[in-house]
């Protein structure tokens, strides 16, 4: 009879303890907000739906559910989370309290969207002082990608319907800042749209790269020309043409759909007109090349316009489209920059498969479902989301640094945000004493002295 191996502690477990924190971690999103000053922004900004004798500022609690989000919740109601912790995070409002302010601002319109996306842009003005950063990018340029995410939807909510992917639920295209190799990524536009939308509708595009550039400071709109990335969906005239009016202070770089006059050229093109492709690091990309098609193909697009292909070996396996040729996968991208080659243009552009890392960090930050049914309370819950990435982007810029600098918000949520402490008084200061056997415990520590000594926003 083989010996029975207790493989967990047996443990005994009672209700009566004190003086212990949950979520200690979270202290660095509190410090965050608090040192970029997003708390006083937000209260300044939604004064407007203060009531008279309230007893929680508007600004707070919507701050207040965007921490929760952070840590992970996906609903109003997880803001109970904060509330059981006042000594981190204050007082917090009751969900009635909270669902009225909600209600409020959607009732409010885009008023109130406005208000909470100047406090951002404000913020992130001071944020990216206080890292000392040119831009949150290689090169001192501001990238922006711009993409479409889809959010099923379980139940009938307002704007609900039937998606290109059979699916149910909406639309929405967020935009996103590209922090390049060193991080994650900050959103700067979010629209909420029918689960029907169109992918390559122009006007959603325009409208999502106007919030974008209004969200970045006001140095990087025009004097250090933002770059503008989209996959084949923004490939359309109009935008096109909207992006180009706005003169040579934005660049762009956009997918196109492989066309039957593309595919002419491709074959037409001599084999010295090819160049290899690269990678990051320089090298050479075997089986791939790159090649710039000019001609009758660019009849009607915009002045400045140029079209770049790439044709590369498919992997053993791969179903090839009509579209590809001699055996080759064809893709290409529009673009308006000069003085770059080519090589580095095409892998610039495919440098913007980063946004579906940011895409899932979102979904896993309160965007794998609207929990509301009213579309303008749900488009009221993209901003709260918007808030929660934001931290979740601002805190390892301003307290992080090597691996941890790019931890997405599982990873951070594990190993920082959820760490327990133990909540001392002593001296009339409060400490949070955190466990000496947590492997991240320096980590928290560390962190949370970089964010103290940042200056104080005043």
């Amino acid at each position: 009879m083989s010996k029975r191996i207790d493989s967990y502690p047996r443990l005994r477990i009672s209700g009566d303890g004190s003086g212990v924190v949950s979520q200690a971690g979270g202290v660095l999103l509190v410090e965050t907000a608090r040192r970029a000053g997003l708390d006083v922004a937000l209260s300044t900004a939604l004064a407007p739906w203060c009531k008279p004798r309230a007893v929680h500022d508007p600004g707070k609690i919507l701050l207040d559910v965007a921490l929760a989000v952070a840590l992970g919740g996906d609903c109003l109601a997880d803001v109970g989370v904060l509330r059981a912790e006042p000594a981190v995070f204050g007082q917090v409002a009751s969900d009635p309290t909270v669902s009225r302010l909600v209600a409020t601002l959607a009732a409010a319109g885009p008023r109130a969207l406005v208000a909470v996306r100047r406090a951002r842009s404000q913020v992130r003005q001071q944020v990216w002082k206080l890292a000392g950063l040119a831009a949150p990018n290689t090169g001192g340029r501001v990238v922006v990608d711009i993409d479409g995410v889809l959010v099923l939807a379980h139940s009938e909510k307002q704007d609900a319907a039937a998606t290109w992917k059979k699916t149910f639920g909406h639309h929405p295209l967020f935009a996103f800042v590209d922090h390049g190799l060193e991080g994650s990524g900050e959103p700067v536009a979010g629209l909420l749209r029918p689960g029907n939308a169109g992918s390559n509708t122009a006007s959603d595009h325009i409208e999502a790269a106007r919030l974008a550039l209004a969200q970045l400071p006001t140095k990087h709109r025009r004097g250090r020309r933002p770059l503008i990335r989209t996959d084949s969906a923004g490939g359309t005239h109009d935008f096109l043409n909207w992006l180009t009016a706005r003169g040579r202070w934005l660049s762009y770089s956009v997918g196109m759909v492989v066309t039957e006059a593309v595919h002419q050229a491709v074959l037409l093109a001599p084999a010295s007109a090819w160049t290899p492709a690269v990678e990051p690091d320089g090298q050479v990309r075997d089986g791939a090349w790159v090649c710039e098609i000019a001609g009758d193909v660019l009849k009607g697009w915009p002045k400045g316009m140029r079209l770049i292909v790439r044709k590369e070996r498919p992997h053993p396996g791969a179903q090839l489209r009509i579209t590809d040729a001699d055996g080759m996968r064809i893709t290409c991208f529009a673009t308006n920059t000069t003085g770059v080659p080519i090589a580095q243009l095409e892998l610039r552009h495919r440098q913007r498969a980063r946004a579906e890392d940011r895409i899932r960090a979102a979904r896993d930050t309160g965007l794998r479902n609207l929990p509301l049914h009213d579309a303008a309370q749900n488009r009221v819950w993209l901003e709260i989301v918007q808030i929660a990435l934001d931290l979740l982007a601002w805190m390892p810029m301003l307290a992080l640094d090597g691996p941890a600098r790019r931890w997405e918000p599982k990873r951070l949520r594990l190993r920082l945000f959820s760490a327990a402490a133990q909540l001392v008084t002593t001296g009339r200061r409060r400490w949070l004493r955190l466990a000496r056997h947590w492997p991240w415990t320096q980590a928290i520590i560390t962190a949370f002295e970089r964010l103290q000594a940042l200056p104080d926003p005043g």
